[in-house]
């Protein structure tokens, strides 16, 4: 019977597959797509664990088995580099995270339709600039020499000389942190506007007959309705948490008084492993981020069913 039972189900699905080929067609770009740029580089893992000649190849490298792992784990960088990772990570996630949430909340109590539309392409724009102008908008902002915001402070009394903000260490992840979330809060908050809009209105619409104030529909009725929603980006957030960011801090950090404060794990691939050509070292430094992503991808994922929401 069992025997039986696995060909009636094989048939089922490709007589369902074939019912559906024009829509399943439209995700074969995608997997085509996923399979080039994301499965076959894995073949380039095994630099981890060789001595790379670009000459001989990765078939004819020499294997060193751990050697460069104990190498990244014994560079004198290593502690400095963690801890900027992390540190970096989790003020993104503590000061990030929320901002969309807590904007698309506030544009969903907006009434003027046309003041809501404003503030959303105001708040979208920032999102579609690429770091360069970013980094540019900042280094302006920033400037020592009539720069907005020394000049403001200035006319405001509280600085008597202008300050270098971008050359001063302690400064630098404040404005690092700032600056994404002026980028991304616009951008991520279409998804959680998009949840708050589905919604049942009849609960609002219960909870007010009920006396309940706008605060309390929202944490009553609007943040556990999206709470899936939240939960699933949370996930995906703790996953990422060894990444810290690349071209906004390659572009930010330019000046290496700033080092010891910004050198995350992937500019320090891409300063000690790609530009100085280790490129076995390099490999090591990403796949032992890539594990403890995945690490913490499943941990968080496992911690998420208990509220019945996970990705797999």
């Amino acid at each position: 019977m069992k025997a039986a039972s696995r060909p009636n189900k094989r048939n089922s699905y490709w007589k369902q597959f074939w019912k559906q080929w024009d829509l399943q067609s439209m995700v074969i770009p995608g997997v085509i797509l996923v399979f080039i740029f994301s499965y076959i580089p894995m073949y380039g893992v095994l630099m981890a664990f060789q001595q790379y000649d670009i000459f001989a190849g990765i078939s004819g490298s020499r294997w060193v088995g751990l050697m460069n792992f104990r190498m990244f784990f014994d560079a004198p960088e290593f502690f400095n580099v963690m801890r900027n990772t992390i540190v970096i990570s989790l003020l993104k996630l503590v000061v990030s995270f929320p901002a969309p949430i807590i904007l698309a909340l506030m544009l969903n109590e907006v009434g003027n339709m046309a003041f809501k539309r404003f503030i959303q392409t105001v708040s979208y724009l920032p999102y579609f600039l690429s770091w360069v102008i970013v980094s540019g908008f900042v280094f302006s902002l920033l400037s020592v020499d009539n720069g907005t915001v020394n000049i403001l402070l200035e006319k405001l009394n509280l600085i008597e000389h202008p300050i270098n903000f971008l050359a001063i260490p302690e400064y630098f992840w404040s404005i690092l942190v700032s600056v994404n979330v002026w980028k991304e809060v616009g951008f991520a908050s279409i998804v959680y506007l998009a949840a708050i809009a589905g919604v049942d209105p009849t609960l609002y619409e219960a909870a007010s007959i009920d006396g309940a104030s706008r605060f309390k529909q929202i944490y009553l009725i609007t943040l556990p309705s999206i709470a899936p929603i939240i939960i699933i980006f949370m996930i995906l957030a703790i996953g990422n948490i060894l990444s810290a960011g690349f071209e906004d801090i390659l572009l930010l950090a330019n000046n290496p008084i700033l080092r010891d404060y910004s050198d995350v794990i992937d500019t320090y691939v891409y300063r000690v492993g790609i530009l100085n050509a280790r490129f076995s070292y390099a490999t090591a430094v990403g796949l032992f981020k890539a594990v403890i992503s995945v690490g913490l991808l499943v941990i968080a994922n496992k911690i998420a069913r208990r509220a019945d929401v996970s990705l797999w």
